[in-house]
């Protein structure tokens, strides 16, 4: 049995926030911005399209919860393009947040060559809890049908999502009772269309897919992780899942931890790139 605690919300965002680079903005509202991280050194970088949860609602997280991992991956050498977005608590829903996430991850596509990105070479998504329906929405988005406005004329080619504690099926989190996140939430995400919006019944793709989840997380135990990689495997698609034992939901996004230090080195070897010490800015 573990008895150290887990972390909790304050432990994190207590901490000196890290400050990115450049703000970008997609759209006219005040939650269309991307927060743009550039390592030190000289480019072109690799970097990851980042996206925050928060059970889906601006009023529970912005995309700064994200900002001490963004600026770790910044020091490892990596680039980080965080969206923020409108949540189902501020017009998004269906389909206003796909909107929101797909226009913003299809910039870093025309515009982060600006910030020194690679946007040519390989390309990851990344997402927390809430997030994590969203990084697996983007990667699995070109398989929809061509006409299909949520997929756009020219969508981004996701070559690995990475969901942390994720919650990607959106029935599920519909018919819940007792979450933390509620069932309207997710209920608004989808409104009953869920082969365009929830990734366990959105068409296949080509993009790789691996879960981190914590054993300790009572938001998104490893039996959420664990069913979303079972209804794949009926479908044919191997989803890895990592466990990290002794850690909770918020340690996910935490740059010192045990299961962060795992998602890192996921990203470094899916880039190509040694685990190298952090460089100073």
């Amino acid at each position: 049995m573990n008895d150290k605690p887990i972390m909790t919300w304050p432990d994190l965002l207590t901490r000196a926030k890290p400050i990115a680079d450049a703000t970008v903005r997609y759209g006219e509202d005040a939650l269309q911005i991307v927060d743009v991280w550039v390592p030190k050194g000289t480019g072109p970088y690799p970097a990851v399209i980042m996206i925050h949860g928060g059970c889906w609602q601006t009023a529970v997280a912005e995309r700064d919860i994200m900002n001490w991992i963004a600026d770790d991956l910044r020091a490892h050498g990596v680039g980080v393009w965080n969206i923020e977005y409108r949540g189902a608590d501020r017009g998004g829903g269906m389909p206003g947040t796909y909107e929101d996430v797909a226009r913003a991850a299809d910039l870093f596509v025309t515009e982060g060559a600006k910030h020194g990105f690679d946007t040519s070479g390989i390309r990851i998504a990344i997402g927390h809890s809430a997030g994590g329906h969203l990084a697996l929405w983007l990667a699995r988005r070109l398989a929809l049908a061509a006409d299909d406005a949520l997929r756009g004329a020219d969508p981004i080619h996701v070559d690995l999502a990475i969901s942390q504690g994720g919650l990607p099926d959106l029935r599920a989190g519909a018919a819940s009772f007792g979450h933390a996140c509620g069932a309207d939430a997710p209920a608004a995400m989808a409104r009953g269309d869920y082969a365009r919006t929830s990734p366990p019944e959105m068409p296949l793709g080509t993009s790789r897919e691996v879960q981190f989840n914590n054993d300790r997380d009572h938001v998104t135990p490893p039996a959420t992780g664990a069913a979303y990689s079972a209804a794949m495997a009926k479908r044919g698609v191997t989803v890895p899942m990592e466990v990290t034992p002794g850690e909770g939901h918020v340690e996910l996004i935490a740059p010192d931890s045990a299961s962060w230090a795992k998602q890192r080195g996921a990203i470094l070897a899916a880039l190509g790139r040694s685990v190298a010490a952090p460089a100073s800015r």
